[in-house]
């Protein structure tokens, strides 16, 4: 039987143990998603400022230079399975100056033969990838402090569940033990006594 109703002076009556614990849960739900708030700002800075750096040092090895298109463009699959054809051609540059590269880059879909486009080429004068932007390191830092706020807020969510599906357990086998207690009297139909039966 859940007698433990009162919490001090001031408290309700009819405010059972059940009732503190739920409320308890739900308070420690919105801390954790306070906690789960404050954990994604501190990843994500922390994935924007190593991004950052990493983005310097390897701008620092990125060079754009000038590069002349000798053939007619084509489409080239996209790195990922859902992302759309790529248009290339190709190309021709140097860098240095005293040493041709020859590849095939993505152009803009217009460029046609002669035409010249930009490249991104590395120290040795190869085509490589431009040093991630601004833009990328933003939306990669807030994905991933969105996905650790998300799982925190998730994970806090589905144990405040269970916690209050066990109370509400208890609750429930509380209220019938007390039923069966008060439900004779409350009805009038009293329990027979030993040997009620006895003739």
């Amino acid at each position: 039987m859940d007698d433990d109703r009162t919490a001090g002076a001031g408290a309700n009556p009819l405010r059972r143990k059940a009732d503190r614990t739920r409320s308890r849960l739900h308070a420690a739900f919105a801390v954790a998603c306070l906690l789960a708030a404050i954990c994604g700002i501190a990843a994500g800075r922390a994935d924007w400022a190593d991004g950052s750096r990493a983005a310097e040092t390897l701008a620092r090895h990125r060079h754009i230079v000038t590069a002349t298109a000798v053939g007619a463009t084509s489409y080239r699959t996209g790195p990922g399975p859902s992302e759309r054809p790529v248009v290339v051609a190709p190309v021709t540059w140097h860098f240095p100056a005293d040493r041709r590269h020859a590849d095939t880059v993505p152009v803009p879909a217009q460029t046609r033969k002669g035409d010249t486009v930009p490249v991104w080429v590395d120290d040795r004068g190869e085509a490589a990838t431009a040093p991630p932007g601004t833009a990328d390191l933003a939306l990669r830092a807030f994905g991933l402090g969105t996905v650790v706020l998300t799982g925190i807020t998730l994970l806090a969510g589905a144990l405040v569940r269970v916690g209050i599906r066990v109370v509400d357990a208890r609750s429930a086998r509380a209220w019938e033990a007390e039923w069966e207690d008060v439900e004779p009297v409350w009805t009038g139909r009293l329990h027979p006594g030993p040997g009620a039966d006895d003739g």
